[in-house]
């Protein structure tokens, strides 16, 4: 019985890192990356599609992406799809390929956007703690039923710590790499 918890709670675990590995791979940095356009969406026959099923999106140097979109129709609808994000870019269109220039970071913005990450990891760590409070919770539960023993009881919470404090070391990791990419110029 506890087996099952400990792997649900790491696969429950697993799931607030590549969240959070998500939220950090859409705030960019000063560096093209194809990803970064990743959660763009764009007005396909009346369903909004990510723009990687619609076009092709390549790093053309430090801070260029081009995207050709496969059908010429939808040049003009991909171009504004990625004016109209959050995002912030300004995109120009040559022929069928649209050329997207990322500016320069400045320093106050690079360093905004390390606060951002900063509390988005806070939130990924508080969302691990909870998936432990969680997993504890199922254990009590199990050992006021008499399903477990006392000694059951300690190995799984002393197990579920040592998941918990190995997850939160791997957000801790991802932030540092993200925040050393954000303040490199």
């Amino acid at each position: 019985m506890p087996n099952e918890i400990l792997k649900s709670t790491e696969e429950r675990m697993n799931k607030c890192l590549a969240s959070l590995k998500g939220e950090l791979s859409k705030i960019r940095t000063g560096r093209a990356h194809p990803s970064l356009l990743e959660h763009v969406k764009v007005d396909y026959y009346g369903n909004a599609t990510p723009i990687s099923q619609v076009a092709n999106v390549v790093v053309e140097g430090a801070r260029m992406l081009a995207v050709t979109p496969w059908e010429k129709n939808m040049v003009s609808v991909v171009e504004k799809a990625i004016q109209t994000s959050d995002l912030g870019l300004n995109p120009s269109t040559a022929g069928t390929v649209i050329r997207v220039p990322l500016p320069q970071l400045t320093e106050e913005r690079r360093k905004d956007l390390v606060k951002v990450i900063r509390d988005e990891g806070e939130q990924a760590k508080v969302a691990v703690r909870n998936v432990r409070r969680d997993a504890n919770t199922e254990i009590k539960d199990q050992l006021k039923e008499k399903a477990i023993t006392e000694d059951d009881e300690r190995k799984a919470n002393t197990e579920i710590q040592k998941i918990t404090d190995k997850k939160i070391e791997e957000i801790d990791q991802m932030l540092k790499e993200k925040e050393a990419d954000l303040l490199e110029i």
